[in-house]
């Protein structure tokens, strides 16, 4: 099967499913889940997906100096506003759209404006922790670790702060150190077996990601035909 003719198919029958599927993105800071849910909503197409990310859960800490949101561990789960990523997630499985928050990373606060997400056939989550989290595990049909060595991970982390988040390298290396690594063995490396599928973040996706797309549709032509 070509590509062409994979996604002409793809189109086809996501263009009158009702059942939403949830597909989970986790893996360590750095380890190319971004990259791998870019290649497949694109593969799916845009207008067939929901692509909603971890960090916009951030939770605001406009109520903080700045000296001690500073000071907050955001790679720990308890940073995160989870409960509201879970009923977004159940929301927009029942068809309902939603109100996702816009996290500003400069001041650790989130804005008064959000973005209003129709909701579409597939649902794509990522995020470094959502593994984590059991009412989101019971969210998902489909569940992708990206896996990555540790100085990979750091130096696509040092890369991605300097030139989108303003850091300097030796802040980035301090934080991942201090709090990013211990987290990520704490809480993101222990819920690989949370996954259905575990693949490398240093090998190319296409492979996985037509896997992928193939065992989403067998399930929507189920789904039609029960």
């Amino acid at each position: 099967m070509t590509l062409r003719t994979c996604d002409e198919a793809v189109l086809g029958e996501l263009a009158v499913v009702e059942r939403k599927v949830i597909v989970g993105v986790s893996g360590g800071s750095g380890s190319g889940k971004t990259t791998f849910c870019r290649q497949l909503v694109s593969r799916l197409g845009e207008q067939q997906v929901v692509h909603l990310k971890q960090d916009s859960y951030y939770r605001d800490l406009s109520h903080l100096t700045s000296a001690e949101r500073d000071a907050v561990n955001f790679d720990h789960p308890q940073a995160l506003e989870f409960d509201l990523l879970c009923e977004h997630l159940k929301k927009l499985k029942a068809g309902i759209s939603v109100d996702v928050p816009v996290y500003d990373f400069a001041s650790h606060t989130r804005s008064n404006e959000s973005v209003q997400t129709q909701a579409r056939p597939i649902i794509v989550i990522e995020g470094i922790l959502i593994f984590s989290q059991t009412q989101i595990l019971e969210q998902l049909q489909y569940s992708v670790f990206v896996d990555a060595p540790e100085d990979v991970r750091l130096a696509r982390r040092i890369r991605r702060d300097i030139a989108e988040r303003g850091r300097t390298r030796e802040s980035v290396e301090n934080q991942f150190f201090a709090t990013v690594a211990p987290m990520h063995d704490l809480f993101v490396e222990p819920c690989k077996q949370n996954s259905t599928r575990i693949i490398s973040g240093e090998q190319p996706f296409d492979e996985t990601i037509e896997r992928l797309i193939s065992n989403l549709l067998q399930d929507i032509s189920a789904a039609k035909n029960s």
